[in-house]
Order: C-alpha cells, then structure tokens, then sequence
C-alpha cells in the first residue's frame, strides 16, 4: 500500500523543508560571520605589527647607515687620537644595529605569515557566506515556485558552504582557489 500525499500536503512538507532548510542555513552562516570577523580584526592587528616593525627595522637600517658614515668621517677627518671615544662608540651603535636588524625582519615575516594564515581561513569564511547565500536564495526560490529541484540545488550550494565554513573553524586545508581567484 502506497502511502500518497495530496498536493496540499506536499506543498507544506516543501515549506517545512525549506523553512528549516533556511533556518539552519542562516544559524550557520551567522556564526561563521562573528568567526569571520573576529579574524578580520586579527588580520589587522597583524598587519599593523608587520608595518611597525618593518618601520622600526628601517629606522635601524638607516641608523646603522648614519653611524658608518660619521665614524668613517671621523677616521678621515679626526686627529689621530682625538676621536677615539665617539669611534668606539659608534662602532659599538653599528654592531647592535647590525644584530637588531635581521632579528626584526624575522619578526616582520612571522607576522606576515600569521597574516597569510588568517587569510586563508577568511577566504574560507567567504566562500562560505557566499555559498549559504545562495543556497537560502536558491530555497526562496524553491518555496515560490514550489519546485523541490531547486531545494536540491539548495542543499547542495548549502552542503558546499557548511563544508567550507566547517573547513574555516576547524584550521582544515581546502582551499577555494579557484572561487578566490574569480572573486578576489
């Protein structure tokens, strides 16, 4: 025996599936957003420490390159004997540049790795967002048409951006490179 459904029936059990479909959808996709900015911010921070320090780093450089050039003028220009302290001392402000300088750098490209990482996991937040839009898009759609072909494809744009989004929480690798590419 074959249990039927009238089209009455049918076409609530379509809006049941696609109001909860749009509702878990939309849950998901608001908290990937808070994830997603919170790694935002991050992205920032890090990206204004990268600047600072790469500042600092030239400043160093520079100061390094001012030091050099008034101890060379001071061996040129001085009196044997005359100059000896300011050239020590200069010679002792060349060195801790010398040995500040690459440890700054080190520091700028750790910061920009971090950046580069956040990154990544941002792309995944976005393809996310853009993937559950058009799945919620796509199940309006199938409730005014009342159409269950394209709460499928709901499904399916929302499975793709749940995928992502879980990718995004949970430091997973897959990466839409192609997607960021096109968009980005």
């Amino acid at each position: 025996m074959e249990l039927e459904l009238s089209p009455e029936a049918s076409g609530k059990m379509l809006n049941r599936f696609i109001a909860i479909t749009v509702v878990v959808l939309s849950v998901f996709v608001a908290l990937c957003h808070i994830k997603d900015e919170n790694t935002v911010q991050a992205m920032e921070r890090s990206e204004a420490h990268t600047i600072d320090i790469w500042n600092e780093y030239q400043a160093n450089k520079t100061k390094q390159h001012l030091a050099e050039n008034a101890r060379t003028q001071l061996q040129v220009l001085a009196a044997p004997g005359k100059a000896d302290v300011q050239i020590a001392q200069l010679t002792t402000d060349i060195a801790k540049y010398q040995t500040q300088t690459p440890a700054l750098a080190d520091q700028a490209h750790e910061h920009e790795a971090e950046y580069n990482r956040m990154r990544f996991r941002h792309d995944q937040f976005d393809a996310a967002d853009a993937a559950v839009s058009t799945a919620i898009s796509l199940a309006a759609v199938a409730a005014l048409m009342e159409t269950v072909a394209l709460l499928w494809a709901a499904w399916g744009f929302g499975a793709f951006g749940v995928f992502m989004g879980a990718n995004a929480f949970l430091g997973g690798s897959f990466h839409p490179g192609i997607l960021s590419n096109l968009l980005g």
